[in-house]
């Protein structure tokens, strides 16, 4: 990389959430424009209780894994006849950069499995949730799933909170582990000392960069576990406040609205502080009228594919780098 420039040159960046509409949008973005450069792509896809198939398709979509060329029989053929199948079409998908990629699954509300994951991870970003689009999930759809879950372990089953803890928690024991071995105690960062990090050096990636939600999009959602905003400013807090020897970008993206055209410039914003702390819990106050003043009653919008390409940007933005920004395209 030139010198003094931020570069993934033999980065192994961890895309958690890689099954959702977004995670799967960050994962061909990233593939197509450093698959060259990085030492690997791993996808990881987030599953509840039992690991399941869910996403898998949009995954393969967006990636680019079925442009092979593929055959598959009728339907009352054989049974070996009828599956499908793609071979790998090099005119086609060359620059696709498959040969980095690996898919994982992982349960983030299991801090073994996510230690799994995140071993020698150099920068992580963090797309996961619990919640389906510009709704929450578990309203749309009343999965049963989510509801046992907020239920029977009420503060041990969101993935906006503990997911988000789980991969902090499994990041720094990793960058602890390796600069131990490569340089001995005296290296070793604390993610409870209290210390900044102050040896990364400048062409090194953002360390983790969160993918969250800007305050006016989701107005006032209350989910099995509480407000839906509150739940992701928990999130932000334990990412800036609980870990400062991690490098963070944290992106409050507006409303996702594919009807915005893709391509738009992007446009940041410095965040509001939006929290409040109430009975000892982190939670958003309602800042909702002033924005709809401000903006005649219109919301922040971004198309999904350019909210990836946010997202993977942010890994190399120094300007980004420790702060919390909201991110859109348009006002509508």
């Amino acid at each position: 990389p030139t010198e003094g420039k931020r570069s993934l040159k033999d980065k192994r960046i961890l895309i958690v959430g890689a099954n959702g509409r977004l995670g799967s949008m960050v994962t061909r973005h990233l593939l197509r424009t450093h698959g060259s450069d990085v030492k690997e792509v791993v996808a990881a896809c987030h599953y509840i209780g039992e690991a399941t198939t869910r996403g898998y398709g949009r995954l393969s979509y967006e990636v680019g894994a079925e442009d092979g060329v593929g055959s598959i029989g009728a339907a009352w053929s054989s049974e070996e006849e009828r599956n499908a199948s793609f071979e790998y079409n090099p005119q086609v998908m060359g620059g696709y950069n498959l040969n980095k990629l690996r898919v994982v699954e992982v349960e983030l509300l299991n801090p073994t499995q996510v230690n799994t994951i995140t071993e020698n991870v150099d920068a992580i970003i963090y797309c996961a949730t619990d919640f389906e689009g510009n709704r929450p999930r578990a309203i749309a759809s009343l999965n049963a799933a989510f509801l046992f879950r907020a239920v029977a372990s009420p503060l041990k089953g969101r993935v906006e909170i503990e997911g988000v803890r789980n991969c902090l928690e499994g990041l720094t024991g990793g960058m602890n582990d390796r600069r131990w071995k490569e340089k001995g105690v005296g290296a070793v960062i604390g993610s409870v000392e209290g210390e900044k990090a102050t040896s990364v050096k400048s062409t090194e990636p953002t360390q983790f960069v969160l993918v969250s939600t800007a305050p006016d999009v989701f107005k006032e959602f209350e989910t099995p576990f509480g407000e839906f905003i509150g739940l992701k400013r928990q999130g932000e807090y334990i990412l800036t406040e609980e870990f400062p020897s991690v490098t963070y970008s944290v992106l409050q993206m507006g409303r996702y609205d594919e009807r915005v055209e893709e391509g738009s410039e992007l446009l940041y914003e410095d965040a509001e502080d939006d929290t409040v702390v109430v009975d000892g819990v982190i939670g958003a106050k309602d800042i909702d009228s002033s924005n709809n003043k401000r903006n005649d009653g219109k919301q922040k919008r971004i198309n999904r594919r350019d909210a990836a390409k946010a997202a993977v940007e942010a890994l190399l933005d120094a300007d980004l780098e420790r702060k919390k920004v909201q991110v859109y395209t348009s006002i509508r």
